[in-house]
């Protein structure tokens, strides 16, 4: 997936927005790492991925994708691309 610029900035600057829209606390959103994972073969970037910190249990990842447009595909490209994600090991 090609990364949205505006949004991955937004999240970066911005980390407990993604946590308020899930209806988290604000502010678990300092214990994580935010940054866009690439996953090799044909590359592609996913928007934006919450890292939980190394040590915590439950290890909950959250991913962000934005689409400014309708797209009938775009939860069978997600789930695809993140089985890949998951099939590649990324460091999580």
């Amino acid at each position: 997936m090609k990364r949205d610029s505006i949004y991955y900035q937004v999240f970066k600057r911005f980390p407990g927005l993604l946590f308020e829209l899930v209806d988290h606390p604000p502010t678990q959103a300092q214990n994580y790492r935010f940054e866009s994972v690439e996953v090799k073969e044909t590359a592609f970037r996913i928007d934006g991925v919450f890292l939980p910190p190394v040590g915590t249990t439950p290890r909950i990842v959250f991913f962000a994708e934005v689409q400014f447009q309708k797209d009938e595909a775009l939860y069978h490209r997600f789930f695809r691309d993140f089985q890949k994600i998951k099939y590649q090991k990324v460091t999580v």
